[in-house]
């Protein structure tokens, strides 16, 4: 990890076609410092880490040398996950810190054997502590969950000197009721009321009715004059 001149975007991009990974080392009492550090190397000490962990600097330069930062933010690309920046916020071990640690949930909750599902509310809290103290992570217990059951800040275990920035009160995880799909509403076909014709008569059924009434009138209207 070495300082570098500051620039924009494409001298960005060209730190990472030389294999180097783009950084900014800051904090509440320390300078700025624009920063280029070997992917590689960064991809095997630090890139797989999990939560908040501290990291002493290793570096020629004075400005860097010994000083100790927690790898604060990354920022990866949206196709291939490559680390594209880091941000590295200097601390000082005697005061106390605002992280955020992960939470491992352990165990198979007794509503989720019964069909219930396991849902986390959270899956990191923040803590505030001195930096020697920040946990990898915490273990959250959940085998004694059943359904409706949920577990609360004030349910966690945390280590000494670690203490979460929540209400008591809030809720870690729950166990909720399977889903149940409805099944579609089919509609019963509606019965012909007896009396009613059901079909109506097809226009030449229409037709033909009129002709014969026609045909009776003039039946009618012949013995009339045959009588006059």
């Amino acid at each position: 990890m070495e300082p570098r001149e500051a620039g924009g975007k494409q001298k960005a991009r060209r730190l990472r076609r030389e294999g180097k990974l783009p950084g900014i080392f800051y904090g509440p009492k320390a300078q700025t410092i624009p920063l280029e550090i070997d992917t590689k190397e960064f991809a095997t000490r630090v890139g797989g880490l999990e939560g908040s962990h501290l990291i002493r600097v290793k570096s020629a330069s004075p400005l860097l040398a010994d000083k100790v930062a927690l790898l604060k933010e990354m920022q990866f690309h949206p196709v291939t996950g490559r680390v594209l920046h880091a941000d590295f916020y200097e601390v000082d071990l005697t005061e106390k810190i605002q992280v955020k640690i992960p939470l491992h949930f352990v165990g198979k909750a007794e509503g989720v054997v019964r069909g219930g599902i396991l849902q986390p509310i959270l899956r990191e809290i923040e803590v505030e502590c001195l930096p020697m103290d920040i946990p990898e992570y915490i273990n959250v217990e959940v085998s004694t969950l059943d359904i409706g059951d949920s577990l609360h800040i004030t349910d966690l275990s945390v280590p000494e000197g670690v203490v979460p920035i929540y209400e008591t009160n809030f809720t870690l995880v729950t166990v909720v009721p399977p889903s149940i799909e409805e099944a579609p509403v089919v509609e019963a076909p509606v019965a012909a009321v007896e009396g009613v014709e059901a079909v109506a008569a097809q226009p030449g059924e229409k037709e033909a009715e009129g002709e014969e009434e026609k045909g009776k009138e003039e039946k009618r209207e012949e013995k009339k004059g045959s009588r006059s």
